[in-house]
């Protein structure tokens, strides 16, 4: 696929066609209780939240973690999380009494009416079947339509969210695509049975910038063309602006605030509301924060440099000509597929490095290569300078404890059998071999660090927001008191006023005890707000490494000023202003050649002769940055 500019037809319109008809959503007083061991209600999580939804028209629930926005989202359904139950009040949709239907009404009600596209689109997958008996299979079982008129469904929806191959894709299986091709492959399902209301559950979370654009305008079309009814929750309040009709606000279970787009971003008159949209700018600036400004003076002379040698002291963690990749290994010792080729980082004590790039562009990789999780084929991991073993298995004990790695998709990584007060204790019991009293009081300060109540301890993972979940994934890496934390994603399924508070913690951890870390993020702006600097991955190479305040200047890579374009911004029409071109790639995934630029064919500045014929040099600008780009030349 080469770069092209954008034609009218690439576009989508900045507005949808006004919603008509009556509201195919009521919901009137509902009320929703957590119980307790017995049964008996113990706390109320929804307290009288109404609101309606027109034909043709997008809804956005929007709050905090733990605000009760999924849990109203699943109400729809007529479904309540283990532990809950729907108490009160009316849910209809379509004519359809909700919360009066049992059995088979309430088996045709979630086959039909009402479809959920759930967030963690990996977790909605079964890893051994075929992607397109997947998504035929509710309509085979509820006998909605013949296998080969679902089949050409869904290829026909495949076609509309954008999906590359639509008659082929299918045939694969879920690990064969990427995450955001996984995540409209979830919405072409939930749209098989042409439902009254769609459930759109932070869809979009967490999806790259690049990627979230062409999910964002797959989901905004195929809205469109069908006319579908829509609730979608979010706490990103730059995609609601993008989608939404109306919004309504919820905070502890109950609306804040609802009303038009517009009107509720912006001139909300809510103090909470309006904390929200603090928080979703508040970060928005150009570098750090004052105090990170200041920690970032004080750990100069310890952050990521282009030559470890630089420094007089060997840097806290470093990687030195790493390759590294997945299945088995070819005669010379490479894997089949090389995720990471020829990186050198270093990361010095008390600093922070942020690493973005797009799905698929080695971030993640990189962090398990840290971690031991996954061993180079090539390249050496150095703590302290001197080199640690390549598997997790060969580490010592306690370089296991230095180095801990928060995983982007807490779903996974915590056991859904386990108490989060097992969770957090077992690593206090195997670090420091704590029990008992000590242990549950460790165990109540890491709660209180990440801001959560000291009573989710007795809570299993299924019984907590998604918020939530990831909290407790860092706070369980916290435990073992690590001098440098991988965080992979780790504020991805926050909302913006957690997530906030959890880079601010981080901040404050780096001040106070001299913590380091790995960034990994497609968030650029939390990004500016907690690191020094930044490694810019693309297809397995660094292709920019430098100073955070450098980011997206003139002379850097075009695939940097990329990324940092795609950052949706908090006006309606952003998404139809930006243009397809700007994001094209190619089917398959991030283009590998073996020897030219491995971004030529989605690079607008490329210059024939040169880009197409050369391979990039590593220039070292005057700043400090390395480019891996022919352009810098041009722009001393």
């Amino acid at each position: 696929m080469t770069a092209m500019t954008a034609s009218n037809a690439d576009r989508l319109p900045v507005t949808r066609a006004a919603p008509s008809g009556g509201a195919v959503v009521r919901v009137s007083n509902l009320r929703v209780i957590a119980l307790d061991p017995e049964g008996a209600a113990a706390a109320e999580l929804v307290k009288d939240v109404s609101f309606s939804i027109a034909r043709g028209e997008v809804l956005a629930l929007i709050g905090g973690s733990g605000s009760g926005k999924t849990t109203v989202a699943l109400a729809m359904l007529g479904h309540a999380r283990a532990g809950c139950r729907i108490a009160g009040g009316s849910i209809e949709v379509a004519g359809a009494d909700v919360l009066t239907l049992g059995g088979r009404e309430l088996l045709e009600h979630r086959a039909r009416r009402v479809a959920y596209i759930a967030q963690s689109a990996a977790a909605a997958f079964n890893p051994a079947r075929r992607i397109m008996d997947q998504v035929i299979e509710t309509s085979m079982i509820r006998g909605l339509m013949p296998r080969a008129a679902a089949q050409e469904k869904a290829v026909s929806l495949y076609r509309s969210l954008a999906l590359p191959e639509p008659e082929r894709i299918g045939e694969r299986y879920p690990h064969q695509v990427s995450g955001g091709q996984l995540q409209r492959l979830l919405a072409a399902m939930a749209l098989m049975s042409d439902p009254e209301l769609v459930i759109l559950d932070e869809p979009t979370t967490a999806l790259d910038v690049t990627t979230q654009i062409e999910v964002l305008r797959a989901f905004k079309r195929v809205i469109a063309e069908r006319g579908a009814t829509a609730l979608y929750v979010s706490h990103d309040l730059a995609v609601v602006a993008q989608l939404a009709d109306r919004v309504v606000v919820l905070s502890a279970g109950e609306v804040r605030e609802s009303g038009a787009t517009a009107q509720v971003l912006g001139a909300p008159s809510d103090s909470y509301t309006r904390s929200l949209l603090a928080a979703a700018t508040g970060s928005a600036g150009d570098g750090p924060p004052q105090q990170c400004q200041t920690q970032a003076q004080a750990v100069a002379s310890d952050a990521i440099k282009a030559s470890p040698a630089a420094d007089r002291r060997p840097p806290l963690l470093a990687v030195e000509g790493l390759i590294a990749g997945y299945g088995r290994a070819d005669a010379s010792g490479l894997p089949r597929s090389v995720a990471l080729d020829g990186i050198t980082l270093s990361v010095g004590r008390g600093a922070a490095l942020g690493v973005i790039g797009e799905s698929g562009s080695g971030k993640s990789t990189l962090a398990r290569v840290l971690a031991g999780l996954v061993p180079p084929a090539r390249g050496t991991v150095l703590l302290d300078g001197k080199p640690l073993p390549r598997r997790m298995e060969q580490r010592s004990r306690e370089e296991l404890r230095r180095i801990q790695i928060v995983f982007q998709h807490a779903d996974t990584a915590l056991n859904p059998a386990h108490t989060v007060a097992h969770i957090l204790g077992r690593p206090l019991q195997l670090y420091f071999g704590l029990r008992g009293a000590a242990r549950e009081s460790r165990i109540a300060r890491l709660l209180d660090l990440v801001q959560l109540d000291r009573q989710i301890a007795t809570r299993r993972p299924t019984e907590l927001s998604g918020g939530q979940k990831q909290r407790v994934n860092f706070a369980r890496a916290l435990a073992a008191e690590p001098d440098i934390i991988l965080c992979d994603e780790v504020t991805s399924a926050l909302d913006a006023v957690v997530g906030a508070a959890i880079l601010d913690l981080m901040a404050q951890l780096r001040r106070e005890l001299g913590l380091a870390y790995v960034l990994i993020s497609h968030d650029v702006k939390a990004v500016r707000h907690t690191c020094d600097h930044v490694a810019v991955l693309y297809a397995g190479q660094v292709v920019e490494a430098g100073a955070i305040d450098r980011l997206a200047e003139p002379s850097s890579h075009p695939y940097t000023r990329l990324l940092v374009s795609c950052v949706p911004e908090m006006r309606s029409g952003w998404l139809e202003d930006t243009a397809p071109a700007s994001v094209a790639r190619t089917a398959g995934g991030l283009e590998r050649p073996a020897q030219i630029c491995r971004f030529l064919q989605r690079c607008p500045a490329c210059i024939g002769g040169v880009c197409d014929r050369l391979p990039p040099p590593r220039a070292q600008l005057t700043d400090g940055r390395q480019v891996l780009c022919h352009l810098p030349a041009t722009h001393p």
